[in-house]
């Protein structure tokens, strides 16, 4: 009597898995599909862009989990109407069905960190840059040079842009003198001012109030001070123990001026592995970037 209710469980058991695991594969596929049918129905390059930028890797990593429940299910289906019930066995099983689905969404979870920013940051660039057309008259669009767009931005947005918190395209219709603007996240973080409402708000000066020691975390003011209205706050921080703490210096690189130099890439390494890719269009833009660049602020 005990065996058969034991093989009944075991056959509804596996049941589940089978059923659960072909569930949580089709999930996943629906999830990675209605993204991407989103993304297809947004006929404006810059929603586009905003979309992928905002919504990609989650939902991929909500595929990923899906996958990961699946090879879960997957496994404990091993042994389906051959082999009997053990309660070692089962136990066994279950243990090895949940450490390989972990392992399935840790290694989506890396391919999602490391791997996976690189095609995204091509895929943002296809949709930023693609030619633009007015809506209006039918007409390509040209994107406006550096030097061509500021008389196009207000002093504001040409403040968030010289401290790299913000970067603006600014298209126009030649025939017509139509232009849009658009902005994009710029190279460095900048803080929103709640005087202005620009992105302009640096670090202008860091205050250590506590030093920190070994056994206990020190207390340090950052004073910002917005570029573009002047205004001024000043925030607290702890400082890590000094056994946690690794400070990086980003090496300071030299630019010779070219005058054919159309685009500047700046590849930074951390001590600790980290790696930052920069796109300028001037010598000029990645010598400023550099002076003012702290790679911890960019963690």
């Amino acid at each position: 009597m005990e065996e058969s209710t034991n093989g009944n469980f075991l056959a509804l058991f596996h049941d589940i898995m089978t059923i659960g695991a072909i569930a949580a594969v089709v999930v996943a596929v629906l999830i990675y599909i209605i993204h991407n049918i989103r993304v297809s129905a947004l006929s404006d390059y810059k929603q586009k862009y905003d979309y992928i930028r905002k919504n990609e890797i989650s939902h991929y990593k909500y595929a990923f989990i899906a996958i990961a429940v699946g090879v879960t299910f997957i496994i404990n289906t091993y042994g389906k109407g051959s082999l009997t019930f053990d309660a070692i066995w089962f136990s066994v099983r279950v243990f090895i069905s949940v450490a390989g689905g972990t392992l399935v969404g840790y290694i989506g979870a890396l391919v999602l960190q490391y791997y996976y920013p690189t095609k995204l940051d091509k895929k943002l660039k296809k949709w930023r840059y693609m030619p633009r057309v007015n809506a209006e008259t039918g007409n390509r669009m040209r994107l406006l040079r550096e030097d061509e767009e500021d008389v196009h931005l207000d002093e504001g947005m040409r403040a968030e842009e010289d401290v790299f918190s913000v970067d603006y395209d600014v298209w126009i219709d030649e025939a017509t003198g139509h232009t849009k603007v658009e902005k994009y996240p710029g190279h460095l973080e900048a803080l929103q001012c709640n005087n202005c409402g620009f992105f302009t708000m640096k670090v202008i000066r860091e205050e250590i109030i506590e030093p920190a020691t070994e056994t206990s975390e020190g207390e340090l003011v950052k004073h910002y001070e917005c570029q573009y209205c002047g205004s001024i706050r000043a925030t607290q921080f702890h400082i890590a123990k000094e056994e946690d703490y690794q400070a990086f210096k980003p090496e300071k690189l030299e630019f010779r001026k070219n005058t054919m130099v159309n685009l500047v890439k700046v590849d930074i390494h951390s001590s600790t592995g980290g790696r930052k890719s920069y796109d300028f269009q001037s010598v000029e833009q990645a010598q400023k970037f550099l002076k003012e660049f702290d790679f911890e602020k960019t963690q």
